[in-house]
């Protein structure tokens, strides 16, 4: 079967350098269900998942789901956005553009970017379904082929974990495929969020069960599942609605101890010497990173580097997408007025790649006397190289490392008050030469709240913001990002968004309109 052997000719190359041929290949699939859930043939002949190498190819191709642009671009688009922690150039450098008014201001309306997020995120679902209906797998066997056959059911259980985890955080209730779609089967309602969650935590443990490290560099592990369910668990916890009858808050935050904890303890991971090498392509892959996309600029997979660079700070397009608040910067430094993170997170003065002229923003430029210079850029996703001229660029995207993890020991920790918070903590800061400042030697809930800053301190703008500002709850994300940023002492409101505080729209989003139009047994 031609698909078939091109399937598995793709498996040499690894993630990292599939082809152009795989972008057209898994992603030019006519989508025509409810949820996006009809895949074309290569995932659905269950003959691929009968043999170690074909079953490969078939498991690179859900992770092509995940760097699909709407998957990646556009979600981080609205992952970042959707924090109250962001501002967008997107549309132009002004307040009133439709990009800055919906999930840039805490707005759920409608857009291109959160309906392909939706998309994107439930053709990983299909892909991941398809593995899991028609692979066997039995992780007692010491076969070599059933191994690996193994693993790569392990990742499909992770990704369609994963997946759904974004999607019910983003949206709540929403429509839960496990299996493939048939002739009578083509619309689902929705599935109460709680329900949601249980099946990802099965999605999850499975995958930790599966998942047996056979892929090697450049895949996740089983730890990988661990640390996806200690965020599910750490949710889970200070949201009462979506807890497992007969759980209590005590009982998840013991959980997501136990499972961050085997991370911690299986020796794997370390925190690399240098920051920013985590983001400028140097360092990909590292001891630090437990998942992380494989980019490829020949697949042209990633248009991180043309979307998220600052504008004109190198050769090719750059557009600029994200800039940082200022008073989000402004708190960082009143914080930790040394931090070296500063420099590989923000940038707000450099030279121009075209004319060789000086750009400066806040705080370089500090009139904020138009919405162009008001705000930094987030400087993560840039493109480093100055000289760059592709649209497409390499630089990997990590998506949980290994810092995170340990800042989520320090909460948890400090929620079980195990005697270990402070420890965790003093190990992220020593890399940046820091060290806990006062409002960790306070009460539980002085700790808490220092934590908590911590979290967009250390991973600003990587795609966890969203989640690490809302899930403690509508009240937390209103004292501690909405009212911090619409009145902060700076606020202005020529240059500044104004957030919306509406409880009943700041925390989910609409689902898009393509979904009710499309599936029958939804109508809102």
């Amino acid at each position: 079967m031609l698909i078939n052997s091109t399937l598995i000719t793709l498996r040499k190359y690894r993630l990292k350098h599939i082809a152009v041929l795989v972008c057209l290949l898994f992603t030019s699939t006519t989508l025509l269900v409810s949820c996006n859930l009809e895949e074309d043939p290569p995932f659905l002949d269950s003959t691929l998942y009968n043999n170690a190498q074909s079953a490969e190819a078939a498991r690179d191709g859900i992770y092509a789901a995940l760097t699909h642009y709407n998957a990646q671009e556009q979600r981080m688009f609205v992952e970042n956005g959707f924090s109250g922690l962001m501002v967008t150039r997107r549309g132009g450098n002004k307040l009133t553009s439709v990009w800055m008014n919906n999930v840039m201001k805490l707005n759920p309306s409608e857009n291109v970017d959160t309906q392909n997020s939706w998309i994107g995120l439930y053709r990983l679902v299909s892909r991941a379904n398809a593995a899991i209906s028609n692979a066997s797998y039995d992780a007692l066997s010491t076969d070599s082929d059933q191994v690996r056959i193994n693993d790569v059911i392990g990742h499909a259980f992770f990704s369609r974990a994963w997946s759904y985890f974004s999607l019910t955080r983003l949206w709540g209730d929403i429509p839960l495929w496990v299996g493939l779609p048939d002739s009578e089967n083509t619309h689902k309602s929705k599935t109460p969020s709680k329900d949601i969650y249980q099946q990802i935590i099965s999605d999850a443990i499975q995958a930790k069960d599966l998942l047996n490290g056979s892929a090697g560099i450049g895949f996740p592990k089983d730890h990988a599942a661990r640390m996806l369910l200690a965020k599910v668990y750490m949710l889970l916890a200070t949201n009462p609605s979506l807890q497992a009858d007969g759980m209590s808050e005590m009982d998840y935050w013991n959980l997501a101890y136990q499972e961050a904890k085997a991370v911690y303890d299986s020796g794997e991971y370390s925190l690399v010497s240098d920051y920013a090498t985590l983001f400028d392509g140097s360092n990909e892959n590292s001891t630090e990173s437990i998942f992380e996309l494989q980019l490829a600029q020949d697949a042209c997979n990633s248009q991180m580097g043309r979307n998220y660079t600052p504008w004109k700070y190198k050769a090719g397009q750059a557009f600029g997408w994200f800039s940082v608040s200022a008073d989000v910067y402004d708190y960082h430094v009143a914080q930790y007025p040394d931090d070296p993170r500063l420099g590989a997170t923000y940038l707000h003065e450099y030279t121009r790649a075209d004319t060789g002229g000086t750009v400066r923003v806040y705080p370089s430029n500090a009139t904020r006397g138009a919405f162009s210079n008001a705000h930094p850029y987030l400087f993560k996703h840039a493109e480093k190289d100055k000289t760059h001229t592709n649209q497409c660029n390499s630089q990997n995207l990590i998506v949980y490392r290994y810092a995170d993890l340990i800042l989520m020991l320090s909460e948890i920790s400090n929620e079980l008050q195990n005697g270990e918070a402070l420890g965790y903590v003093t190990e992220v800061l020593a890399r940046a030469s820091l060290t806990p400042h006062a409002g960790y030697n306070g009460d539980q809930a002085s700790f808490r709240d220092a934590i908590m800053d911590e979290y967009r301190f250390e991973l600003l703008g990587e795609g966890l913001d969203s989640y690490n500002n809302k899930r403690r709850g509508y009240a937390y994300f209103l004292e501690n990002t909405i009212n911090r940023h619409n009145n902060n002492p700076n606020f202005k409101a020529s240059v500044d968004v104004l957030l919306n505080d509406a409880e009943s729209e700041v925390m989910q989003l609409d689902i898009p309109l393509i979904e009710i139009n499309n599936n029958e047994l939804i109508n809102n």
